[in-house]
């Protein structure tokens, strides 16, 4: 199991990259995000509503206490940090693919230096300021291979049809 937990949610400034944040995680293969920081309706709601046209399981979630969260989280999961301080992705990724029970932590506001004791593994993705969500992206991509880009989602009511040119998008009844 793959999760991501998003750290320091803020309305009205994250409202955009916290949701890029969910639909990079659900698209690249994770089960599911939890996210602390101020509870976000509009933001659940909004990913459940992807899920429910597009597909998957996916679910998301909010935490109210990050750091006991995590603390709980580190008997079931490795804690993999993304953040620019850490060590070079390309170094570390095999050893990480070893364990099959992931929680992937992205910030937001400036993150506790707690989470950096506590997390297993503090991974940059390149040691220059970028998104949280290409981060993401890049992590997953490397984490599962490039075998997320050919997920199907069960129960999906929307498909694209790949088309060189043009758009064709399928429609299943439920």
């Amino acid at each position: 199991m793959l999760l991501v937990f998003r750290l320091g949610h803020r309305l009205p400034r994250d409202e955009r990259i916290s949701t890029h944040v969910a639909l990079v995680a659900r698209a690249f293969g994770a089960d599911g995000v939890y996210y602390s920081g101020e509870k976000d309706e509009g933001l659940e709601e909004s990913i459940r509503k992807v899920c429910e046209n597009w597909g998957g399981d996916f679910f998301i979630d909010y935490e109210a206490n990050p750091l006991r969260f995590l603390k709980n989280a580190k008997k079931e999961f490795t804690l993999v940090h993304l953040t620019m301080y850490g060590m070079p992705l390309e170094k570390k990724i095999n050893e990480i693919k070893k364990d099959k029970n992931l929680m992937v932590v992205v910030g937001s506001e400036k993150v506790p230096s707690e989470v950096y004791r506590i997390a297993d593994y503090n991974i940059a993705i390149g040691n220059q300021p970028h998104s949280e969500v290409g981060a993401l992206a890049v992590f997953l991509h490397e984490y599962f291979g490039g075998k997320e880009l050919n997920k199907k989602f069960k129960n999906a009511k929307i498909e694209i049809e790949p088309k060189e040119r043009g758009k064709r998008v399928r429609t299943h009844s439920p």
